[in-house]
């Protein structure tokens, strides 16, 4: 157990790696929550402690798990202490993980977490459901980001919040990542600035809206279900449209950087507008469009991203796409070869297809890419997803916007 404090509230609280565990009446989804994966990042660990003190098991279909992520980055409030724990979940970190004879800091939590992980998929048949609560160092509304897989689209779209596809392309290692990767529902609630009390509040809405979604509580065994969905619905100023990330500035061994003050997530910037400094050189926008996840805190890798809206029609084209399985078409295009069918992994030759634009990877459901200097490879989300455990699921049936 450690002791871990809450600016927002101006209180403490123990917690252990469960923060939760509720074993419902009868076999159901299993939904598991994570919190403080970045030990900076309280409000997740605050509002999951809320949630299971006012849920009634009685009323549980399935079983519901709180767990909490960076124990002692949490107890330091800390980011990290060794390395970013969201940015280690590769296969080959995995696999090493039990042959190391010496851990850091966040190597003894991960593997602590993937025994935890592990047990859970062993235990329960599903519907599985894996969400991570976060926030963020600027102002932001709240927002949901996905690995861009139909099964995380339609069930994010239930939410009264902005969704963000497309950011695995830019990291390497989240969480969510690796659970998608093993076909299941995860998405990240991002609910606001890390010391702002509405970011436990939204935490709170969200966590339960999720509960009533995934059918693990009826929406009558929700004390105040319409305040928790209006609360989010305020907060992100009613907007729901789906965004993309179309940049990243990295940070290569920090740099100085620093960003112009009182940005904010959603905020629109112009094409060559000034967002920060590095080295005393001025940084600007590449695009103009809206600015993401600006980072004001010394610890991160990520100074900002920028996002554009996806237009609907867009999106539903690649539904129909992707349901139809016209992803083997793509292989028509010159340079492009099939590396593993079954896994959905592509070969793309740089000097070939470079040419190619990316919005054409995405309509196919291609995101996720690693490259050399000759290659890159392309990885299917909905190849891998385990679409039969949701097909039969009101949510799953509904057509994305």
């Amino acid at each position: 157990m450690v002791k871990i404090y809450s600016k927002a509230l101006d209180s403490s609280i123990l917690v252990g790696r469960l923060i939760g565990k509720i074993q419902g009446h009868q076999k159901g989804p299993t939904m598991v929550f994570f919190g403080g994966i970045h030990g900076n990042e309280m409000a997740g660990v605050f509002a999951l402690k809320q949630v299971f003190e006012k849920i009634n098991p009685t009323h549980v279909t399935g079983t519901i798990y709180g767990i909490s992520g960076n124990l002692k980055a949490l107890k330091n409030n800390q980011r990290y202490i060794d390395q970013d724990l969201n940015r280690v979940w590769i296969k080959e970190n995995l696999n090493q993980l039990y042959n190391k004879t010496s851990l850091n800091n966040e190597e003894v939590e991960q593997q602590e977490l993937y025994k935890i992980l592990d047990d859970i998929l062993k235990q329960h048949d599903g519907p599985f459901y894996f969400i991570d609560l976060h926030t963020t160092s600027s102002k932001t509304l709240p927002f949901i980001t996905i690995n861009d897989a139909l099964i995380n689209r339609k069930f994010s779209q239930l939410f009264p919040v902005p969704i963000v596809l497309g950011i695995e392309e830019y990291l390497d290692g989240p969480l969510l990542s690796y659970i998608n990767q093993l076909g299941y529902v995860s998405l990240g609630f991002e609910s606001g600035q890390h010391d702002d009390l509405n970011s436990i509040t939204n935490n709170v809405s969200f966590i339960f809206l999720s509960l009533v979604y995934a059918k693990v509580l009826e929406k009558k065994n929700v004390e105040n279900y319409d305040v928790h969905y209006n609360t989010l619905m305020i907060e992100s100023k009613q907007n729901q449209e789906i965004f993309e990330v179309v940049y990243l500035h990295r940070l290569l061994n920090g740099g100085n950087f620093k960003m112009k003050p009182n940005f904010k997530s959603f905020q629109n910037v112009k094409k060559g507008e000034q967002l920060a400094t590095a080295n005393n050189q001025s940084i600007n926008s590449p695009y103009t469009a809206k600015i993401f996840m600006p980072l004001y805190q010394t610890k991160g890798y990520e100074g900002f991203f920028i996002i554009k809206k996806i237009h609907p029609f867009f999106l539903r084209l690649s539904e129909i796409i992707r349901n139809k399985k016209m992803d083997t078409l793509i292989t028509l295009l010159p340079g492009i070869t099939w590396m593993d069918k079954q896994k959905g992994i592509l070969r793309v030759n740089l000097k070939v297809a470079k040419y190619l634009a990316k919005q054409i990877f995405h309509l196919f459901g291609y995101r996720n890419k690693q490259k050399n200097t000759t290659h890159m490879l392309l990885f299917n989300r909905e190849r891998t997803s385990k679409k039969e455990m949701y097909k039969n699921l009101t949510w799953y049936k509904k057509r994305t916007l």
